[in-house]
């Protein structure tokens, strides 16, 4: 890759961060705090929230298998998203390549900050060449966008096109792992050492079961988890959220039961669905969803939202024609989402006629 002060945006590089009350105080244990304006009363609440919430990073750190300095937490993943724009892209005159399609947020971000967005499309099985990806590029790319196990697609990329797009691109690749925790693919987290172009986001919103409190993690080497901090704002994940995580932390091991069980669930719901007359294909997925192709897609989402079942339909987005995307639920809510599909009319007449 080019050296990072390259690829930094040179008013970036040049910023002076804001330093809060709680960056300046860092040392030996302090019982009386007046350096913040807060109120004295309605202790915990009262307090600012660790600005790099070195608490819970230490308790990330191990479970993940890297440094503490190699983490960067925000609120949600967005805002690691919107960070890597914000540091390496300069609006209307740099761009980004990504797959197509992806998360929509890559792109939602990109235009927030002025920033060509350019789609590479993916084949008939969801894939890409990293050669397709390189020759979408040119001098002014500064950022390379991945989802793996991708949304809303639910597969895999193959990982030796990663690897190769890793080694030779010149700028950053983002590989987001939301639904890593589901697939039995080993985490790019093991290639951090090795690439130092390579950000990695993971989040507490799925596999975690913590979509409520808002914390997604980047990891990267240590010089691009300083620019990220450089920039953020002061007190960008509060107290209250560090404090469930770090209660989270406790139950890792419930939270691999928890996995094991909608795997397991996963299974059995995509094999109800096959048997279904108005599911056509059910593509491979190694995420908590899975996405079908159906006869209807709206008509049948429509159909489900009359009987009080979200389901998502993708069928405006490319390839995704007719698709919806079914999150895997309980064992009470995936079969009441089967007996609802098998009252759905097309699906009635079949059993009628059999």
């Amino acid at each position: 890759m080019k050296p990072l002060n390259e690829l930094i945006r040179p008013n970036i590089q040049a910023l002076k961060p804001y330093s809060s009350a709680r960056d300046e105080y860092n040392g030996a244990d302090a019982s009386i705090f007046l350096d913040a304006n807060e109120n004295p009363y309605n202790t915990p609440n009262n307090r600012y929230p660790d600005p790099l919430q070195r608490e819970l990073k230490k308790l990330i750190a191990p479970i993940k298998h890297v440094n503490a300095e190699q983490i960067f937490l925000g609120n949600g993943s967005d805002e690691a998203i919107d960070l890597v724009f914000r540091a390496f892209c300069r609006p209307g005159i740099d761009n980004v390549v990504a797959i197509d399609p992806t998360y929509g947020m890559y792109q939602v971000c990109a235009e927030i900050n002025d920033i060509n967005y350019r789609k590479v499309l993916l084949d008939g099985d969801f894939q890409f060449k990293a050669s397709d990806m390189l020759a979408a590029s040119d001098e002014n790319t500064k950022l390379m966008f991945l989802c793996s196990p991708n949304n809303p697609t639910g597969n895999n990329l193959k990982r030796a096109e990663i690897l190769e797009l890793l080694d030779k691109f010149q700028g950053i690749v983002i590989v987001d792992e939301a639904y890593a925790d589901f697939s039995e693919e080993p985490s790019f987290l093991k290639e951090l050492d090795k690439h130092p172009n390579l950000i990695v986001l993971q989040t507490f919103s799925k596999a975690w079961g913590c979509a409520a409190i808002r914390l997604g993690i980047a990891f990267a080497s240590p010089e691009i988890i300083r620019i990220f901090n450089k920039i953020k704002y002061p007190y960008n994940v509060n107290f209250l959220t560090q404090q469930e995580a770090i209660h989270m932390m406790q139950r890792h091991y419930e939270v691999q039961q928890w996995i094991t069980s909608l795997l397991n669930e996963r299974k059995r719901l995509i094999k109800e669905f096959e048997k279904l007359k108005c599911c056509r294909h059910i593509y491979p997925t190694n995420a908590n969803f899975f996405l079908t192709k159906v006869t209807d897609a709206k008509k049948i989402y429509d159909y489900l939202v009359s009987k009080g079942i979200i389901v998502r339909n993708r069928t405006n987005v490319t390839l995704c024609k007719d698709c919806l995307r079914i999150t895997i639920g309980t064992r009470p809510e995936n079969d009441t989402l089967i007996e609802a599909l098998k009252k759905y009319p097309e699906n009635k007449e079949n059993e009628d006629n059999v």
